[in-house]
């Protein structure tokens, strides 16, 4: 408890929290011993920093949070059943849609501890097992739904450039394939993350920059050289570096066809498909390629602009992405109105 003593310390003065604000020699001692880069194990807790300025008033945040994650409960959970009740809708693109609203369930799913435990009560506080615990399903999700951007991309690039051989290559027993293959990623890549992190060497503080644990803000602390610092970036950059190059490509393929598409109706049919699905990809990696920009480049903006960013990124897609596909995608739209009319006719009688 002592160095976690330390580390809330640090962590006031680097915010100039008005009572811990700089001044003391004592003060300026603990900061000079703690801040040296000596090497440690890892701590049994870490600090997580949260929205500055919030902690305050965290009262006021909790319903929009809570109300947030409702919302995009109810969105996917609504693609999940339409698409498991419906049969017509039992085919490979809303298979991969299927398997986005999971995607976002879970990984809305994985955030709310922390965020539910700052909003609620505060609580920066989170031990290190728990935040190994959380650091694993946030990014297993989190490339899982890559993973599922990057197939959905390829199926429509394989649909609108191949439309005769699309039925007789995406059977039933390759999508299964397809499915097995995103969980294997998920799961193989980030399998080893959790004890790579909890036996690498530390140098600094364990606070964490965000209202959740990520691998990226973790292994920011470890020593120089450590192996867990290196297996973080090879995962980062197989997934996260290269989903979007190749989802750009087949969206550049895409493109090219259908300027040569005779028909205007075949055009905007096919056009509405892939904006709901760029719209998707658009919501996911942009505040992502941002985050990673600004970490890079170390630009000059505001601890509560970069948190704020981050939450964009996490928390957004869940909330939209149903809503985006349900207004695009005509056959959603209209079996969800029709099973809801079913549902009331039946209430009525």
């Amino acid at each position: 408890m002592k160095i976690f003593h330390k580390i809330k310390l640090i962590f006031l003065i680097s915010f100039q929290v008005p009572e811990f604000q700089a001044g003391s020699s004592t003060m300026s001692a603990l900061f000079t011993q703690t801040a040296s880069n000596s090497s440690t194990s890892m701590a049994p807790t870490f600090l997580l920093v949260g929205m500055p300025g919030l902690s305050d008033v965290p009262s006021w945040w909790t319903i929009p949070l809570i109300t947030l994650y409702l919302l995009s409960a109810l969105g996917n959970g609504t693609i999940l059943w339409i698409i498991a009740m419906e049969p017509t809708l039992h085919r490979p693109m809303y298979f991969f849609l299927f398997m986005l609203s999971v995607s976002d369930v879970g990984l809305a799913t994985a955030l709310m501890p922390t965020l539910l435990g700052l909003a609620l009560a505060d609580a920066h506080v989170v031990s290190a097992s728990a935040c190994l615990f959380q650091m694993f399903f946030v990014h297993v999700f989190s490339v899982m739904e890559s993973s599922v951007l990057l197939t959905m991309a390829l199926d429509r690039a394989l649909a609108i450039c191949r439309p005769l051989h699309y039925p007789a290559l995406l059977t039933n027993g390759f999508i299964s394939k397809i499915g097995l293959a995103i969980a294997f990623r998920c799961l193989g890549l980030h399998l080893p993350l959790p004890f790579l992190l909890a036996h690498m060497p530390y140098c600094h503080p364990q606070v964490l920059t965000h209202s959740y644990c990520l691998h990226p803000d973790m292994t920011r602390l470890a020593c120089p050289g450590a192996w867990g610092a290196v297996y973080s970036l090879f995962v980062v950059l197989s997934a996260m570096g290269l989903d979007p190059v190749l989802i750009f490509f087949s969206y550049g393929i895409i493109g090219k066809v259908l300027q040569g598409l005779g028909s205007n109706e075949e055009r905007w049919k096919a056009g509405q498909t892939c904006a709901a699905h760029l719209s998707a990809v658009l919501l996911f990696y942009v505040p992502m390629i941002l985050l990673a920009l600004i970490d890079r480049l170390r630009l000059p903006i505001p601890q509560p602009a970069h948190t704020l960013l981050s939450y964009v990124h996490f928390l957004l897609p869940p909330l939209l992405n149903p809503i985006v596909y349900s207004v695009k995608m005509k056959e959603i739209r209209e079996r969800i109105v029709k099973r809801l009319q079913h549902m009331k006719v039946g209430c009525a009688q």
